[in-house]
Formats: C-alpha cells, structure tokens, sequence
C-alpha cells in the first residue's frame, strides 16, 4: 500500500511540475514578447536616423518575428498597428492576439494572451 502511495504521489507530482513549466513558458513568453512590443513601437532606430519610418505592414511583420523567436504563432490578421501624433513626433500603438495550449494527459487547457506596447492613444 505504501508504495502504492509514494507511486501515486510522485505521478502528481510530476503532473504538477509539468503543468506549471508549461504556464511559466508562456507566461515568460507573453512578457517578453510585450516587452519586445514596447521596442518596436518607441521607432527609436528612425527617431535618431538609423532606419527610415516603418511602415504598418513592416511593424506587423516585425512583431511577428519576435513572437516567432518566442515561439509563438501570430496570423497577421491578429496583430494591431494604430498610429497617433505628428510626422514629426508619431506615437504607434501596437497589440497582438494569441492562444497557448497547455497539455495535460487526456486534457488541454486554451489560454490567451493580449500583449500591447501599452501607449495606446
């Protein structure tokens, strides 16, 4: 019986260390890729001449490849870019929409994220 238990106990155990590995991914995964968000958006290589203005479709693909650093699957149609201010001062909004699948044995769980640059106007 005993050992039964010990059996039963390390299988939950592990249960629980595999779901919460699998949370902690994902959530590391949306702060980085949030964080990662706020550089696109602050256009500092334009600001100071290092690049020329982005485009919407050049920010879309450049949050794209962050998320896909992070492994993280985005469909362009799931990333919002809004633009604000002057030519000379822009202030750009950007957010993206996406699902993570936790596995368990025999079940799964669907969590979602919204990661935003955070200066939206």
């Amino acid at each position: 019986m005993t050992k039964v238990k010990v059996i039963l106990g390390g299988a939950f155990l592990a249960l629980l260390v595999s779901t919460g590995w699998q949370l902690a991914a994902c959530e590391l995964a949306y702060f980085e890729l949030q964080d990662e968000l706020k550089d696109i958006a602050s256009l500092n290589r334009a600001r100071i001449g290092m690049a020329p203005p982005s485009s919407d479709d050049d920010l879309r693909e450049a949050v794209i490849d962050k998320a896909r650093s992070h492994d993280i699957a985005l469909d362009p149609k799931r990333v919002i870019v809004r633009r604000s201010g002057s030519t000379d001062a822009p202030v750009v909004y950007l957010a993206a929409d996406y699902r993570a699948r936790i596995k368990l044995p025999g079940y799964s769980i669907l969590m979602h994220f919204h990661p935003t640059s955070g200066n939206r106007r």
